[in-house]
């Protein structure tokens, strides 16, 4: 196989790709922002791309035409690729989804005729971590639009550029609407917690399953569960072979580890760090390490372990009053154990704790779907252009 051809290719290609700097085969240009000091440049007709935007069909800025007359702002068309240039976006590239102006972050190429921007586009998302190290040493910065214009790419003809910009543009619809039923379910969820939960001061949520009419009662974490510290991680014992996951402080299991110090269902709340107050649930055996705390329900016949998770994940914003301890976030034993909980009737509460378990079940379906997507499309990038 010749350097000058991808690993996979569609039937009928096998001419070797071409190479070529970028500038040779496109136009490109910068925009610019209108004074934002003169109220009569803004909340005009004309949609103001910024560099978060390149990805989206709307914008928060609308320019007026005095504004675009009179700054360096310039318009860009559907289907024109957008790059950005600059600060925390930098390396991002997208398709432009709507007739707009770009400002000095966003750098617009269109190629001339014979050149796919499907297929420049794709390249230029492959490259982003390669140029970003080369240029920005992997930080924030700003990138040129001569660094851009002066990129190498290897190019086949024209219609296995339109195939592959195809193919990937299939693709990424294909993510996008997981990505949107991904985000809707997450939605519904949130409504749920909203209405089948009470709000504060009242006795009842606005939802509730057929049959239950009684006022929920509210009682301290402490009063019906058992609260631990963890214990110290030995990282020569951690191994991603291990079998046990171990919680530390972080939104997830942190490792994997030979031994166990806890064995669920329990709820583990992190202690400390720029995490300190999150929730997590854990089913199986698992090590707490000594930035988290494990809860455990000490009156079964009353209280669900899923409910309570349900409820405090619902709340963890009340551990964001962290106390201080040397300017690092953290959350005392004391904070967990008086923290309010509100509860209905054991049956109620396990009712609750199915219905969110499913949802929950779903969202992670939808999660790991989208997840497989994003890594197929990362390795057909790798295989169908030349690096």
């Amino acid at each position: 196989m010749s350097k000058k051809t991808p690993q996979i290719r569609f039937k009928g290609f096998t001419d070797d790709w071409e190479e070529h700097k970028l500038a040779e085969f496109t136009t490109s240009f910068s925009g610019g922002t209108p004074s934002a000091g003169n109220s009569s440049y803004y909340k005009g007709d004309i949609p103001f791309i910024r560099s978060g935007e390149i990805n989206s069909d709307k914008t928060e800025l609308f320019l007026t035409e005095d504004g675009l007359k009179n700054s360096s702002a310039k318009m860009v068309s559907v289907g024109d690729i957008l790059y950005a240039l600059y600060g925390a976006t930098s390396g991002e590239v997208g398709i432009s989804q709507i007739n707009g102006a770009i400002n000095q972050a966003i750098l617009a190429i269109r190629p001339i005729h014979g050149y796919s921007s499907h297929f420049i586009m794709q390249w230029l998302r492959l490259q982003k971590q390669k140029i970003i190290d080369k240029y920005l040493q992997g930080g924030q910065g700003n990138l040129s639009g001569s660094i851009v214009k002066n990129l190498i790419l290897n190019v086949p003809n024209f219609e296995e550029q339109q195939k592959i910009g195809s193919f990937f543009k299939q693709l990424d619809d294909t993510i996008a609407l997981h990505q949107r039923k991904l985000d809707l379910l997450k939605e519904q969820k949130k409504g749920y917690l909203q209405k089948m939960f009470p709000k504060n001061g009242a006795k009842v949520p606005e939802l509730r399953f057929a049959g239950f009419a009684d006022d929920w009662e509210e009682r301290k974490l402490g009063e019906i569960s058992k609260t631990t510290i963890g214990e110290f991680v030995i990282k020569t014992k951690q191994s991603d072979k291990s079998p046990y996951p171990v919680y530390n402080g972080g939104r997830s299991y942190t490792g994997k580890y030979d031994e166990y110090n806890n064995d669920g269902p329990k709820i583990v709340i992190s202690a400390r760090g720029a995490n300190a107050g999150f929730v997590n649930y854990v089913s199986g055996r698992y090590w707490a390490g000594n930035s988290c705390y494990s809860v455990s329900v000490t009156k079964e016949d009353e209280f669900s372990i899923g409910y309570l998770y349900q409820f405090i994940k619902y709340n963890q914003v009340l551990f964001t009053a962290y106390q201080q301890a040397a300017n690092i976030p953290s959350v005392s034993k004391s904070d967990v154990e008086k923290f309010s909980i509100k509860y209905p009737t054991v049956l109620e509460q396990k009712k609750i704790e199915s219905f969110f378990k499913q949802l929950d079940a779903t969202i992670a379906l939808h999660q790991r779907k989208l997840d497989l997507l994003k890594e197929q499309k990362k390795g057909f990038l790798q295989k169908m252009f030349v690096s």
